[in-house]
């Protein structure tokens, strides 16, 4: 039986002795349940957050990308660049000019001329009526003699030179692709997406008039473009890729954000770390397959009579490479922040590396100590502040990737491996500031 509490001057209950077992008991079952409940909304609201940045993650990495085209000239020009020197597209290039100068020769024409010049020359009648005859002979020569000039036009160094040009002096045409405004070369006409080679048309005709084919000045206007993509599906594309535009700046920061607010809320800082790093690499190894499976379907939809398979591939490629490469960095950071979370565990692995790693700087800043290279009061307060120079130089190293302009796997490795090496020599500072009691008692007098 509890003894009876002594009452004070408000009567029972207001006394201000010490809690009796009960009261104890009391107190911290509500405690305990005051903070099963607060944890439960913790985690409740770091889950919620997680799945909005895993959600958004993928989203920001693409929307970052279309920004990048429509916004840097000179990316947008990086990004197309190597189309002008792929084969398979000079080779599309080249087939397609070739048609276009052969069919504004009119064959039929020089055939009946030379019947004509032939019949006043007195030839016999059967060598007058089979002069038509020549015509496949004369369009098969035609033809491979304007394809040796026009490739040899597509395959010249000035060919990238005016493909650059025209891209960069036309970078308004991803405006105009994505969103529909502005005049460019490249636009958008029913289901397709053409870009206007009238600079290349215009020199590859002077080319072929200097060569004698004078019939080449006659190539239209109205011919000189080239089907880039075609899908029934462009104007949803478009009004996805005007909204990606929008948010390409806020929504990376703000999948960042969100994931460090469930980092934060969360009641395990460092496991809601490592499940936030994990959850955006799932999604990055997500979005990279259904980079494939476009892939595929955006083949699929190109007839071979608009764009060889091997061109169309091309072209695919090396629009979405940057893509690729910005969703493989974010895949690449991911794992390692993982990897930081679970090396700053309690598991077995973890002790393990921080135990060699912290012996390997100790005895090496010792080492210096014992040779006379003493960092002093510099290093006490770099071994007694560990905690806060290891966070600075962690925050550092994701600001600077952060503020990368379009960060790779390889810098996000870089930027790894200059933090850790600048944390390794902090250690070594920190403990060559003396020399233990241990090492000066056995030093001799």
């Amino acid at each position: 039986m509890d003894p009876p509490r002594a009452h004070g001057p408000q009567g029972p209950g207001y006394g201000d002795g010490p809690l009796t077992p009960s009261e104890r008991r009391d107190y911290a079952r509500l405690r305990h349940r005051e903070d099963l409940h607060h944890r439960r909304l913790r985690y409740a609201a770091a889950s919620v957050l997680l799945l909005l940045a895993f959600v958004l993650s993928p989203l920001a990495v693409v929307a970052a990308w279309a920004n990048s085209q429509v916004s840097d000239t000179d990316r947008y020009v990086q990004t197309v660049a190597p189309l002008a020197k792929d084969p398979a597209v000079q080779k599309t290039v080249t087939d397609k000019l070739t048609t276009r100068v052969v069919d504004n020769v009119d064959i039929k024409g020089i055939t009946d001329a030379l019947g004509n010049a032939v019949a006043k020359a007195g030839a016999p009648p059967g060598i007058v009526d089979k002069s038509h005859l020549l015509a496949g002979p004369l369009k098969s020569a035609l033809t491979t003699a304007v394809h040796n000039v026009v490739d040899k036009v597509i395959t010249s160094d000035q060919f990238a030179q005016l493909w650059d040009g025209a891209n960069r002096r036309a970078h308004a045409a991803v405006v105009k692709t994505l969103t529909g405004e502005g005049n460019s070369a490249v636009e958008a006409k029913g289901d397709a997406v053409v870009l206007d080679l009238g600079t290349v048309v215009d020199k590859v005709k002077d080319k072929l008039v200097g060569e004698g084919y004078e019939k080449a000045a006659n190539i239209p206007d109205v011919d000189k473009t080239i089907t880039l993509f075609r899908t029934d599906k462009l104007d949803d594309a478009q009004s996805t890729m005007r909204l990606l535009d929008v948010v390409g700046t806020w929504l990376p920061v703000t999948a960042v954000v969100l994931a460090a607010l469930a980092v934060w809320a969360a009641p395990s800082h460092r496991v809601a770390l490592m499940t936030a790093a994990v959850g955006i690499g799932v999604m990055m190894v997500l979005l990279l397959v259904g980079l494939v499976v476009a892939r595929r379907i955006y083949l699929d939809s190109v007839p071979p009579s608009v764009l060889p398979a091997d061109a169309a591939a091309s072209i695919y490629d090396t629009f979405v490479r940057f893509l690729r490469n910005s969703t493989r960095t974010v895949l690449v950071a991911a794992v390692i922040t993982a990897l930081a979370g679970y090396l700053y565990g309690p598991g077995r692995g973890a002790r393990f590396v921080r135990s060699a790693s912290t012996r390997a700087t100790g005895a090496t800043g010792r080492a210096m100590a014992r040779s006379g290279l003493r960092t002093g009061a510099t290093g006490h307060w770099l071994e007694t502040h560990r905690r806060w120079t290891t966070g600075i130089v962690i925050a550092a190293a994701a600001l600077a990737l952060f503020l990368w302009n379009y960060p790779t796997a390889a810098v996000v490795a870089l930027v790894l491996g200059i933090a850790v090496l600048v944390l390794a020599v902090l250690a070594v500072l920190g403990a060559a500031s003396t020399v233990n009691s241990t090492e000066k008692q056995g030093k001799p007098s």
